[in-house]
Order: structure tokens, then sequence, then C-alpha cells
């Protein structure tokens, strides 16, 4: 069996002063295989024997284990899903569909996410249907992939994910940053596979309305997104 250093993000113990307080705890497993071979197949939860635990992930190779959203985290992510039905109500042939906390499978860099929101063409989900039940997706079925940043995670949305979908040619990237010292929205896109870059090719602050270019074309309203409490 094969040791594998791994890292856990756990619930927050309580308040203190108006703030959050957190556990962040880190430590080593004894696993069969190594995170992702485990992630892949959809036995990473078994083995962990962790409980009321919203979604487990494999960024860079290590296993982190996220708690449920805050209302505001989830109301901003269906904000960006209903833009999506809006302009599905509006034109019935719009060839795109949003979809929440679906996952994602790269297995070219040996990682596996489940981001918050994924949009996928028509004709792919089309494709995909009979048997995407039963699997994860993959990079080159997804179009734009969307992270809300929380006080537990925000590093690794705009860091490790960000880098990994890069890497695995997500063509764009929207990152909500609910951070109370940098709140915003950045749009990235035209990755670079080589070195795990996107370019940024919009910013707006909360209030704003997000504009998704072509081949999307979509608008998010932004006035009643807020950044989490410090």
């Amino acid at each position: 069996m094969e040791k594998i250093r791994a890292t856990a993000v756990y619930l927050p113990t309580g308040r203190q002063g108006g703030g959050m307080s957190s556990v962040v705890a880190s430590g080593h497993w004894v696993l069969p295989e190594s995170p992702y071979a485990l992630w892949a197949r959809g036995e990473l939860d078994e083995h962990l024997r962790l409980s009321e635990v919203l979604r487990v992930e494999v960024i860079g190779g290590e296993f982190v284990v996220t708690p449920h959203p805050s209302y505001g985290h989830a109301a901003t992510v269906s904000d960006i899903q209903e833009a999506v039905f809006r302009a599905e109500f509006t034109n019935p042939s719009y060839p795109w569909r949003a979809v929440q906390t679906v996952g994602l499978d790269l297995a070219e860099i040996g990682d596996g996410y489940v981001p918050d929101l994924v949009m996928t063409a028509s004709e792919v989900e089309s494709a995909i249907l009979p048997e995407a039940k039963d699997r994860h997706l993959r990079p080159e079925e997804i179009s734009l992939v969307a992270e809300v940043t929380a006080p537990l995670s925000a590093h690794y949305d705009r860091r490790a994910k960000r880098h990994g979908y890069a890497r695995a040619g997500v063509p764009y990237y929207l990152l909500v940053d609910r951070d109370p010292r940098r709140p915003g929205v950045t749009l990235f896109g035209e990755p670079n596979r080589g070195d795990g870059t996107h370019e940024v090719l919009g910013e707006w602050e909360f209030g704003e309305s997000v504009r998704l270019p072509e081949p999307f074309g979509v608008e998010i309203g932004t006035d009643a997104w807020k950044a989490w409490s410090a």
C-alpha cells in the first residue's frame, strides 16, 4: 500500500469576534492507489470515510475536502446558471447548457475537480448523454468552467485549479472572487497548455453586468453579489 500525502479542509468550527474560525488540517493517509485513481472511479469518498462532505477533489495530486457552501456562494452560482436559462428560454436554438457541481476528469494531469458550474455545447451533451450520468466529464467536452471562491478554498481556485484548467485546455474560466479584500469577477481565456496560464479577457466589479462574449452571448447581473463576511 502506498502512503499518500493529502490535504483536507474541514468545516468552520465557529465564530469569534464576528469573524470565522476554521480548521485546516493536512496529514498522511494510506490508500491502495493514488488519490486520482480512486477519485476517477468514484471510490475516494468511501476510502476517506468522511461524513457530511459536499465534494472531494484531487488538486495537484493531493485530495482536498471542502465543506458545504454558504447560501451566498450557492446563490451566486445559481445566478450564473439562471442567466444561461434565460438565454435558452428567449432563444430555443441557444446552443449552450449550464450544469452545477459535475465531476471533471483531468486525466492528462492526474487531477479530478468538481467545479461550481460548467457550460457545454448542446451537441456535445447530446452525444455524451447516454453515458454521461455514469461518468465524469472531460475537459474537451466543456467550453467554460466557473468557480466561486470560499474562505477555505479560494487559493485553490485562484492558482492550482486555474493552472489545471489551462493545462487541460479549458477554453474559458470565469472566476468569481467573494474575498472582501478583492471582490470581483475575472474571465480568463486563450489557455496556454504548456505553462498552464490563461489570458485575462475581462474584469468586473460586483454590481456591474458581466457579459460573456460570443460564442456564449450571456449577460449576468451581479447586483446581489456580496463578499463573504470577514
